[in-house]
C-alpha cells in the first residue's frame, strides 16, 4: 500500500519501509520506470535500520498535480524542487539520496542547490544536471543514435506515438538500455501501470523538449534553472555507479565527471549491468548507500 503527502504542487505517492526513526534514504526512479526499480534494494536497507522512501515522480503512478492549471513540466528544476518539497512535507531535514536518469537528476539538483539537505549521494551514471545552454551542440553519431527517442519526442508524431505505444516504447528501451537484463512480461506490466498516469505523456514530452530549449519552462522554476545553467558543483559525499553495458549512457559518459564533485567522490564501474542498474544488480546500490551511511 502506498502513502501520499501533499506539497504545494503535488500529491506525491510513495512507498515507505523500515523504522520511522532510522536514517532516511530516498531512492528515485528514472524514465520510463517507477519505484519498483528498488524492490531489491529497499528490504536490506530497511532491515539495516534505514527509513527508506521511494516516491513516484510527477507524471507517474498515483502521484497527481493538485491544480489543473499547473504546467505539466518535466524540467530538471521541477524534479529537484519536488524532491526538496517531498522532504519538507515529511519533515526530513537530511537524507541519503540515490537515483538514476530523471530520479538521479532530481537527486543531483538537490545535492547541488541545497547540500545541507543531503547526507550522501548515490548517483547512477554521474553528474545528471543538464547543460541546457549547450544543448544545441551535436554529440557523436553513436550517441545521437542512442537518443533517437529524444528526437522523436520533439515532434507531434512522437507525442501521439508515446500516447498510443507507451508500453511498447518502454519494452524496447528496457531491452536496448539493459541488454543483459532478462526481465519478464510481468515485471514490465507491474511498472507499465505507472505510465497510465493522466499526465505521463505531457510531463514526458515537456521534459525532452525543455532540455533542448524547444519548450519554455514553468516560470515558477526560472530562478532555479538559472542556477542550474551554471553547472553547480556538488559538495556532498558521492558514489557514482555506472553500468558497463548501459545502452544509453555508456561508461565514457561518467569517466570524466569528477570535477563536478568537491567532497568525497568514488566512481564504481559495474560489469555486465546496464541502465537499470538497481534492478539488475541491487546489491551494488545497497552497498553504496551503506558505505555513505558508515
Amino acid at each position: 500500500m502506498h502513502k501520499t503527502i501533499h506539497t504545494q504542487t503535488l500529491e506525491i505517492a510513495y512507498l515507505e519501509a523500515g523504522p520511522r526513526d532510522g536514517p532516511p534514504v530516498i531512492l528515485l526512479h528514472g524514465w520510463p520506470s517507477d519505484p519498483h526499480d528498488y524492490d531489491g534494494v529497499v528490504p536490506p536497507l530497511a532491515d539495516a535500520g534505514c527509513r527508506v522512501l521511494t516516491p513516484w515522480l510527477r507524471g507517474y503512478g498515483p502521484t497527481r498535480f493538485l491544480d489543473p492549471a499547473t504546467p505539466r513540466s518535466g524540467q530538471q528544476a521541477a524534479l529537484g524542487a519536488d524532491l526538496r518539497d517531498f522532504m519538507d512535507a515529511l519533515g526530513v531535514d537530511q537524507a541519503t539520496l540515490g537515483g538514476y536518469d530523471w530520479g538521479g537528476r532530481a537527486a543531483c539538483v538537490v545535492a547541488a542547490l541545497w547540500p545541507e539537505r543531503v547526507r550522501g549521494l548515490v548517483s547512477i551514471t554521474g553528474y545528471n544536471i543538464q547543460n541546457i545552454p549547450a544543448s544545441g551542440e551535436p554529440d557523436t553519431a553513436v550517441n545521437e543514435l542512442r537518443y533517437w527517442y529524444q528526437w522523436y519526442f520533439q515532434t507531434e508524431r512522437g507525442r501521439a506515438g508515446l500516447r498510443a505505444n507507451r508500453r511498447d516504447i518502454a519494452f524496447l528501451l528496457w531491452r536496448l538500455w539493459s541488454p543483459n537484463w532478462k526481465f519478464d512480461n510481468a515485471t514490465l506490466a507491474q511498472t507499465a501501470a505507472s505510465f497510465d498516469n493522466p499526465d505521463f505523456v505531457e510531463v514526458t514530452i515537456h521534459s525532452y523538449r525543455h532540455r533542448f530549449a524547444n519548450a519554455p519552462g514553468d516560470p515558477a522554476y526560472e530562478d532555479l534553472e538559472a542556477r542550474l545553467a551554471a553547472q553547480p558543483a556538488i559538495g556532498v559525499p558521492t558514489i557514482v555507479l555506472q553500468g558497463a553495458d548501459d545502452g544509453v549512457t555508456p561508461p565514457e559518459g561518467s569517466e570524466h565527471v569528477a570535477h563536478h564533485f568537491t567532497a568525497h567522490y568514488e566512481h564504481r564501474l559495474i560489469p555486465v549491468a546496464g541502465h537499470f542498474l538497481a534492478r539488475e544488480t541491487p546489491d551494488h546500490v545497497t552497498q553504496a548507500v551503506r558505505d555513505l551511511l558508515a
